[in-house]
């Protein structure tokens, strides 16, 4: 599985690569067909507290799936997104063995 991380209005990490990195792993060994994996970080300045988007679409056979969710850090934002993809990839899944 290949991914492309882009960081929107904000600096580049590392720290945030390999996280991301890390749980898209765990996701594409259990779901060998996923194909590839576009993730945008993003801040927005939000007065309630949160402003911390994560936004993950994956390319697998069909249409595309994708998520996004605002949290008040990365790492929630990131596993939050993550949750809201393996929900989609189940689905999906069973959609195939139906067939």
């Amino acid at each position: 599985m290949t991914i492309n991380i882009q960081y929107v209005r904000m600096a580049t990490s590392e720290a945030m690569n390999e996280y991301v990195t890390g749980k898209l792993e765990k996701l594409a060994k259990k779901y060998d067909w996923v194909i590839s994996a576009e993730v945008h970080f993003e801040v927005i300045h939000d007065p309630k507290g949160k402003g911390k988007i994560c936004k993950i679409e994956l390319s697998l056979p069909g249409p595309r799936i994708f998520a996004t969710s605002n949290e008040e850090n990365y790492e929630s934002a990131v596993k939050e997104t993550i949750k809201d993809l393996e929900k989609q990839l189940k689905k999906r899944k069973e959609q195939f063995s139906t067939h």
